[in-house]
């Protein structure tokens, strides 16, 4: 009953057109005050003790490090080394867009930072080469997604925090998936450039290739210091957001100079609003996982489920089933932190291992953030591309399917997610 009436308030606060964030903490200090009788000291502690968690400092550090990175000229490389690559196939520019925005996700950890940063850039150059402008905001609305998927990533580290699952792991996890989905992406957008006969570009020489890998090395040799300083064990995730902040400021004040020190003050700003409303989320949601916690309600939809003799494969079923579906109405950050407190336990209880779990919570999100009514990358793509929602759900359908069959890859192929960590020795 208690359940019903947490779940009920929530939905009826965020019907309202409430933010999730305040729609969470009304939710919290109604049901306290009104249906419990938990003293405020224990809630005041665990509010506390609930964001006191060292992972969290990645994530004002990766956002700052993505800010950097959007505003350092590094997305402008890093498109023309993919261009220089892939440029010469069927729909070479929009199979750049998918190798740039997977080269791009592996140092900013953001989808929506991925979309602004390469399709700010691409889309008009692709609408210049004779591309259909629905073809290019397909492409990098959906690429763009990768952001949450290839590490670093914000999300995995809301599903560390929220499940205390090993984010090295997790970051490491998301390797091969991240490969595989761009891989997909990157073959939908050949196909359909070879079906309607798109632009091919010129075939770059060896040596227009190797200029472009000089130009964007700066920014390719962040991947290797955050993942390669976590699998060596020289820093802890955490750690290594902290040095790619440094290093992201670095190139983009002192190596590009693309950046002056008059601007770092505005990325900082910018960065502390997005990390402040991120913090804010996660406070509300703990607190109402803490009420969650308290009233048992987690174990016993758990004992619920396991009753029904729901078996794994059909637990991975209603989860991917619910997650899509609160992706109509939540974005990613919220629907972890609500959901995987209350599907983790029962994931566990039928053996599913958390790390294959949480890559699966990711690519639901990844889904999530490229379809209506609030898929994020269909607004910043709709800013970039001043085309409405309507014709980007239409633009974007068969990349969405796409990630729609990977996911089904990804659930029921746990080895996908689980086989590099596990070689690294981290499983």
């Amino acid at each position: 009953m208690n359940g019903i009436i947490i779940f009920g308030l929530l939905v009826v606060l965020m019907l309202t057109g409430m933010p999730i964030s305040i729609a969470l903490g009304l939710t919290v200090l109604t049901f306290i005050f009104g249906f419990t009788e938990v003293p405020l000291a224990s809630v005041a502690l665990k509010l506390f003790t609930g964001i006191e968690k060292f992972e969290i400092m990645a994530i004002p550090f990766f956002i700052l490090a993505g800010n950097f990175l959007t505003h350092g000229g590094v997305a402008r490389r890093m498109i023309r080394f993919a261009t220089s690559m892939v440029g010469h196939w069927y729909g070479g520019l929009g199979l750049a867009g998918v190798l740039a925005c997977a080269l791009f996700a592996a140092v900013s950890g953001s989808s929506p930072a991925t979309v602004v940063a390469i399709g700010s850039i691409l889309l008009p150059a692709m609408v210049k080469a004779g591309f259909p402008n629905r073809f290019g905001a397909g492409v990098i609305t959906t690429s763009g997604a990768l952001g949450i998927l290839i590490p670093p990533s914000i999300v995995m580290v809301m599903y560390s925090v929220s499940t205390n699952t090993s984010l090295g792991a997790l970051f490491m996890a998301g390797v091969v998936p991240g490969i595989g989905l761009a891989a997909a992406l990157g073959f939908t957008t050949w196909y359909r450039a070879r079906k309607h006969n798109y632009p091919r570009m010129a075939k770059a020489s060896w040596g227009e290739r190797g200029r472009a890998l000089r130009e964007s090395l700066w920014g390719l040799l962040l991947i290797v210091i955050v993942m390669g300083g976590i699998y060596t064990g020289l820093f802890t995730p955490t750690e290594a957001a902290a040095m790619s902040a440094v290093y992201a400021f670095f190139i983009a004040v002192f190596v590009y100079k693309d950046m002056g020190l008059k601007d770092v003050p505005r990325v900082l700003l910018a960065s502390a609003n997005m990390s402040a409303m991120l913090l804010y989320i996660i406070t509300n949601a703990v607190l109402f996982s803490f009420v969650l916690a308290n009233e048992n309600i987690p174990q016993q939809l758990a004992d619920w489920l396991v009753g029904m003799g729901l078996g794994a494969i059909g637990f991975l079923l209603v989860c991917n089933i619910l997650l899509l579906a609160a992706g109509n109405f939540m974005e990613p950050s919220s629907i972890v932190l609500i959901m995987a407190p209350i599907l983790f336990p029962v994931a566990m209880k039928l053996g599913i291992d958390p790390v294959h779990f949480g890559i699966l919570i990711v690519v639901n999100m990844e889904v999530g953030m490229c379809h209506p009514p609030v898929g994020l990358n269909l607004y910043v793509a709709s800013g970039i591309t001043k085309m409405g929602i309507t014709e980007l759900t239409v633009a974007v359908w068969p990349w969405l399917l796409t990630m729609l069959m990977f996911l089904v890859v990804v659930t029921y192929w746990p080895a996908l997610s689980l086989a590099l960590p596990r070689a690294l020795g981290m499983l």
